[in-house]
């Protein structure tokens, strides 16, 4: 059964609506009724019968334009940046126009971004194929490219006009593609949404096995709080930070990896053990809830194991990251599972104790 979620605030907010079964005809045309030409963006590792399918769904009334891009987070790009609005603009695009970003979280990311920056704004958009783009990338409006200091550096704040989440995507995404998702469902257990933490405890083998009757309370749970928290903050000027528990050391490690062999759902979850570790360490989390954590990532087929990672060698990533201001590294940690704040100040350690 299909259910929705409004995301954001009056005039810009937008539906999320998440689907048990394919998306329809019916719906796809509704979404898109009022726009002439749009141009799907993609990527060379999507199926390539969920474009077809997409395509089918499109009223022949339509100028319909594909550009796909090479899978990885290596074309979230300036230079791919750039291809795409030189294409819009030799196609002729205008503000009747639209953009579908239809994939995982590197295409949601960049068809965002052009869509902000193409004549000031054209509308776009999101059909994310990945459960980690699914519950993260494609919810709260944040759009961006990587530049070789790091990751998401340029980007913009751009809320889509409608994001469709088709459960049925999940169902062909490998192993690795699947629980790279997980780390960001954890992630809302851990900062707010203790029913969350309750059904992936009681449930992880379901979760694993991706029953979607399960799938779909965790999905909806992980939209609903990633909506809570960027409705009543859009630009990330307060509480919506708290999404970015395990990110700072999450993109370090991808940094540090030049964005190969890691997945971002696996880089966050080991900067969530770290966060976590620096949690305990400062003395705001149990032993118990430490441990809790761990039992939780390690029951969902997570790796916890950041031992490899020494805090020496992304300190440099850190200090480029955002969440930097007045030279002050801002992290996110935790009072209590389902309790997260920000700081800047640490009482008890330096940071690199919690890589010992």
């Amino acid at each position: 059964m299909a259910k929705s979620i409004l995301v954001g605030k009056k005039p810009t907010n937008y539906e999320v609506e998440i689907l048990d079964k394919p998306i329809s005809k019916n719906k796809l045309s509704s979404a898109i009724k009022s726009y002439n030409k749009i141009l799907i963006v993609t990527d060379d590792g999507l199926p390539k019968k969920y474009l077809a399918e997409i395509k089918k769904l499109i009223p022949k009334s339509k100028k319909v334009y594909i550009y796909s891009l090479p899978a990885g987070e290596k074309s979230k790009s300036l230079k791919s940046f750039n291809l795409i609005l030189e294409n819009l603009a030799s196609l002729k695009f205008d503000r009747t126009d639209c953009l579908i970003a239809l994939g995982g979280g590197m295409v949601g990311d960049i068809t965002g971004f052009v869509a902000s920056s193409y004549l000031r704004g054209i509308d776009f958009i999101q059909i994310p194929t990945t459960l980690l783009s699914q519950v993260d990338s494609s919810v709260g409006g944040k759009t961006a490219i990587n530049i070789s200091q790091g990751k998401n550096l340029v980007g913009a704040f751009y809320n889509p006009k409608k994001v469709f989440i088709s459960l049925s995507y999940l169902q062909t995404l490998s192993e690795k593609e699947y629980r790279s998702g997980l780390g960001e469902v954890v992630k809302y257990a851990f900062i707010l949404n203790k029913r969350l933490h309750r059904i992936l405890k009681s449930n992880s083998n379901l979760v694993l096995s991706r029953n979607l009757k399960v799938l779909e309370e965790v999905i909806y749970e992980s939209i609903k709080t990633k909506s809570k928290i960027v409705t009543k903050d859009e630009k990330e000027n307060g509480v919506r930070a708290l999404l970015n528990f395990g990110h700072t050391f999450g993109h370090a490690i991808e940094a540090k990896n030049n964005y190969k062999g890691v997945s971002h759902g696996e880089a966050v979850v080991l900067g969530m053990i770290i966060a976590s570790e620096i949690s305990y360490l400062e003395n705001y989390i149990t032993k118990k809830e430490l441990e809790e954590i761990k039992n939780l990532i390690t029951s969902l087929g997570l790796s916890s194991n950041y031992k490899k990672y020494e805090y020496a060698d992304l300190k440099p990533y850190l200090m480029n990251d955002k969440k930097v201001a007045k030279g002050k590294l801002n992290l996110i940690l935790l009072n209590k599972i389902g309790c997260a704040f920000k700081t800047n100040k640490f009482k008890n350690l330096n940071l690199s104790k919690a890589f010992n």
